[in-house]
């Protein structure tokens, strides 16, 4: 199955197309598992990481780590309390790994954004948000030229937690503990494109330990523009 590159504006029908076909693509897999649950589209493929490359993730994310942030204001200075780093895309070390994650929800890379690695220390945490962005905010236009709405996400736990850190989805039904190398995906909108607000998940605080995630977003329109030169599987492919 081929890449999947939707053309033309950032209207449902298109946002409706990729979420049918990224969704098929996985249901096709038998290494891919779909979470029981009815309220969102959620998947999980354990031990997609191998050990050394959590290790290596693990390894760039402490190099480079600083406070995340957020694109809107908030009032909870306890909102997201963790350190974020943005990968180095290129590099022989991430570029591998960031395509293949494209490649198995079968979008063309130029359309995820750059993988971008968080560190959770004991306390730290992301409390309950969506992916998607809210079209209504100030920062929707910025968006809208880089790329538009978040159609997809894929998260991969690099690292065991000794107490706290999982990932839940409160209005799904869903928790998820830190398992290293597991890769949890899921579909940020509803089958008419619309943002699904049962996608509301949150990185749970830490208690003892250090969790360590990977996390790519993926957008409706492509997100790198221009000619892109990517490689899977030993082979050059101009997009």
């Amino acid at each position: 199955m081929s890449l999947f590159s939707p053309k033309g504006s950032s209207s449902n029908p298109s946002r409706v197309r990729f979420s049918r076909e990224v969704a098929a693509r996985l249901d096709a897999n038998p290494f891919v598992k779909r979470a029981p649950v009815t309220l969102a589209q959620i998947y999980y493929f354990p031990n997609y990481l191998s050990q050394a490359e959590c290790d290596t993730l693990i390894r760039l994310i402490d190099a480079n780590r600083r406070p995340s942030t957020l694109l809107a204001t908030h009032d909870d200075p306890e909102f997201r309390t963790s350190e974020s780093c943005d990968l180095d895309r290129w590099s022989e070390e991430v570029r591998p790994i960031d395509e293949r994650i494209a490649h198995l929800l079968g979008i063309a890379p130029e359309y995820g954004e750059t993988l971008q690695g968080q560190r959770y220390a004991p306390g730290q945490q992301f409390r309950a948000h969506c992916d998607y962005f809210h079209e209504g905010e100030a920062y929707w236009p910025a968006m809208q030229t880089q790329g538009g709405q978040r159609t997809w996400t894929a998260m991969a736990f690099l690292n065991e937690v000794e107490e706290g850190g999982a990932t839940w989805f409160p209005r799904a039904g869903m928790r998820v503990p830190p398992k290293p190398g597991t890769l949890l995906i899921w579909n940020n909108l509803l089958a008419d494109g619309k943002p699904n607000y049962d996608t509301l998940h949150e990185g749970m605080r830490v208690i003892a330990g250090t969790k360590y995630v990977v996390t790519k977003w993926f957008r409706e329109n492509p997100w790198i523009r221009g000619p892109v030169p990517t490689y899977y599987g030993g082979n050059q492919r101009a997009t």
